[in-house]
């Protein structure tokens, strides 16, 4: 049974604010916490599954890059975890980071016209969504801007 969740994303392009509402399957990524040995299990912290669940959420209804996740879960204006809880959190998932950059391209593309060029420095910049220019490029060819 596909489970599909709906979500409203804010993000800004330029000085323009824009808002779209979601409503996708979840994604798939691996659960440790929920698929893997006691062992492994057993390996993560308390705060640091509280890190995967929170990653896991965040990944249900937008793309992130491991980076942008990471300063999500990190920051103090998003969940304040120790970068390094943050990381293992996230390094533990089994993301397909290049599926995440093509989720995040459609989204943009969803609510802007953007060139190629355009969308690659989106997704790959600093300030933007922090994906590897080679994710940054996968994603905007497979979403077709380019």
């Amino acid at each position: 049974m596909t489970h599909l969740r709906t979500a409203f994303l804010a993000f800004t392009v330029g000085m323009t604010v824009y808002g779209i509402t979601l409503a996708q399957a979840e994604p798939s990524v691996v659960d440790p916490v929920g698929d893997a040995d006691s062992s492994e299990k057993n390996s993560l912290t308390p705060v640091q599954r509280n890190a995967v669940r929170s990653a896991t959420n965040y990944l249900s209804v937008s793309g992130f890059s491991r980076a942008g996740l990471i300063q999500q879960l990190s920051s103090d204006t998003g969940d304040g975890y120790l970068v390094a809880d943050a990381t293992i959190a996230v390094d533990s998932l089994g993301v397909d980071w290049n599926e995440n950059a093509v989720r995040s391209a459609k989204q943009y593309l969803e609510v802007s016209g953007f060139s190629c060029k355009g969308l690659i420095q989106q997704l790959s910049s600093s300030a933007g969504d922090k994906y590897t220019i080679n994710q940054a490029t996968y994603g905007a060819h497979q979403a077709g801007a380019c």
